[in-house]
């Protein structure tokens, strides 16, 4: 994607099913949990670097000693800082402990960090600023061991405001409002409950308080915690918990809108938010990883036994579609598929689009990820002996540091490196993109680097369809006044003499939406995109995007709905799209984001 956009995060949960010792033995150390989480972390960077942080619990600890482990960090380079700290303080006790034997209990109950159940987080953030205080995991702590609460996530709420005073209404005074304290907070008050219930009920039964936490542990029913806690949940989400004893638990929202991918074999289970990273790291094959479904609650409790329970009623699948056009890893077998297919379907546009002109038309593709789409579309053209050619590279190391505007215009132009003595001012130009969102990199950098291969004529082709709706399960782009979809209807609205009537009635049409208790059922945005054809919206995009001095003609080519659909069967997450969200909160996200527009409020609509 050239456009920059912050998006999803990346979770992995490890649970060893066998004492430390065990794995020292068979594998040579006794880091091997640590250093599987550290690779799990690392192959799903993609989704995320503005943090990184790790949790772990040891087992079976007496009294005073310490089994809660965390580290967090938003450094540039966060994972390698988290296990650089986790790496310090392990060898750091080695040399202060030598005499000890690493196989021994001693060893394993004072060595930091290692446990059999660990947690890993990357992030990229969409709430608040980039503190180490919104880094997770994110703890809840208590002496009491089954309250402990260790959480991370990769989910947005649409509706936080309304959990924020459901916890008010329950008598918590929150310390924060975001939507990861929000959720972790709930769970723990229904964990304390639960934690509560069965004290009473064994204190009637006789037994004393000493003899309580091990039949505390083995009463804690999760389905019903993690039931009453998700009642009113709006949003995409798939959280990860892990509780103070040992046992732990990955809840996927309802519809699917945020992957989990689980494997378990004699010596572990291993939950992540991408299928390659487990292959990867793990060594096994795509068959024996599965999907955790919608609606389904992963448990994993303190003996390594697994369970699947369904703890919300599931939704129709709107699985995000964006998870195959860009987030995930390409290495996915079924997204490799995929992003090839989305790339093929576009074929008969760009064909249409050069007028069959294959002698003069050089092919090529915006890096990195809009690199699959591009052998699709190139498997299609084959027969027609396709020119290929390596035109757009990227500069990984410019940074855009001078201070003057016009400096710093001038640099961004050259984020993207280019090719020369390849094409010919008879030449068409087809380059292909992921998706197209923002277009300001396209018009800053890429387009004006193009255009000085003089080609007859460019054509822009995005693997995705328009992106005309806010996000609010996991991306953060909540403005609507971003995307050049929504500014290229708006300037045919200017054209047609509509702009203000329309504008108008759709802001009234949101207010009246907002201003009801009830549910919002209806996108009223999707009012501004109706008079026009994608193709119309397409064009004038192109008009915006190429200006008026330029000679080099632009055509602007975005992937059907339709197309989407074939090509991605099984992810129906479409809303970025057409406005069909999955969830009622995502109608007043979109709703109250026109209004901030009109308002001119330039902050996040949810």
């Amino acid at each position: 994607m050239s456009d920059h956009i912050k998006h999803e995060c990346g979770i992995a949960l490890i649970h060893l099913k066998h004492p430390i010792s065990y794995y020292t033995k068979k594998y040579g150390s006794s880091l091997y949990g640590i250093d599987k989480m550290f690779l799990m972390m690392e192959k799903q960077k993609n989704r995320g670097q503005d943090g990184a942080g790790y949790a772990s619990i040891k087992f079976d600890l007496s009294p005073g000693q310490k089994y809660l482990y965390r580290v967090r960090s938003y450094n540039s380079q966060a994972i390698h800082d988290v296990f650089k700290k986790i790496n310090k303080k392990i060898f750091q006790f080695y040399d202060s402990n030598k005499s000890l034997n690493k196989n021994s209990k001693a060893f394993y109950s004072g060595v930091p960090f290692i446990g059999q159940v660990m947690l890993g987080h990357v992030r990229y953030g969409t709430y608040g600023k980039n503190s180490i205080d919104y880094v997770q995991p994110v703890m809840r702590q208590n002496n009491w061991m089954h309250r402990n609460l260790i959480l991370a996530g990769n989910f947005n709420m649409s509706n936080n405001d309304e959990l924020f005073e459901s916890l008010v209404k329950l008598g918590q005074h929150p310390k924060e409002r975001s939507d990861t304290i929000t959720i972790m907070e709930k769970i723990g008050h229904f964990l304390d409950y639960e934690v509560s219930q069965i004290y009473d009920k064994l204190k009637d039964g006789g037994y004393t308080k000493e003899e309580m936490p091990p039949l505390i542990e083995n009463k804690l029913n999760i389905v019903k915690i993690l039931k009453k806690s998700s009642k009113n949940w709006d949003g995409g989400y798939t959280i990860a918990g892990m509780l103070g004893h040992g046992d732990s638990f990955i809840l996927r929202d309802p519809s699917g809108i945020r992957p989990a991918y689980y494997m378990e074999n004699d010596e572990v289970v291993v939950v992540a938010s991408e299928r390659p990273a487990i292959q990867t790291v793990f060594n096994v094959s795509y068959q024996k990883i599965k999907e955790i479904p919608r609606g389904n609650a992963l448990i994993i409790n303190k003996k390594g036994k697994i369970s699947l329970k369904e703890i919300l009623e599931q939704k129709p699948n709107k699985a995000c579609s964006f998870e195959r056009i860009y987030f995930s890893r390409g290495s996915d077998a079924d997204i490799y598929k995929e992003r090839k297919e989305l790339g093929s379907r576009l074929f008969p546009q760009v064909r249409d689009a050069i007028k069959s002109d294959f002698k003069n038309t050089v092919f090529s593709f915006i890096p990195n990820t809009a690199e699959t789409s591009f052998y699709g579309l190139l498997s299609r053209a084959k027969r027609h002996n396709p020119r290929i050619e390596k035109i757009a590279i990227k500069d990984a190391k410019l940074r855009t540091f001078i201070s003057e505007d016009k400096g710093r215009e001038d640099l961004v132009a050259h984020v993207y490196d280019i090719t020369y003595g390849v094409i010919s001012n008879k030449d068409n130009l087809v380059i292909i993109d992921d998706s197209i969102v923002r277009g300001t990199t396209l018009r800053e950098s890429i387009l004006k680097m193009l255009i000085r291969l003089n080609p007859k004529k460019i054509v822009v082709v995005s693997s995705a369809p328009q992106i005309r709706y806010p996000d609010c399960y996991g991306i953060d782009m909540s403005r609507l006044d971003k995307f050049i979809a929504f500014k290229a209807a708006l300037e045919l609205h200017k054209d047609k003499k509509t702009y203000d009537k329309v504008i108008d009635k759709v802001y009234k049409k949101c207010i009246k939406a907002l201003s009801s208790k009830g549910t919002i059922e209806k996108n009223f945005v999707k009012d501004i995109y109706k008079p026009f054809s994608p193709e119309q919206i397409s064009k004038k995009m192109s008009e915006m995007l190429i200006g008026d001095e330029s000679k080099v003609k632009l055509q602007i080519i975005f992937q059907k709905i339709e197309n989407l659909h074939k090509a991605c069967p099984n992810h129906k997450g479409d809303w970025y799209f057409t406005g069909n969200y999955p969830t009622v909160g995502g109608n007043k996200v979109v709703n109250q984001a026109f209004i901030n527009f009109v308002e001119k409020h330039k902050g996040r609509s949810y």
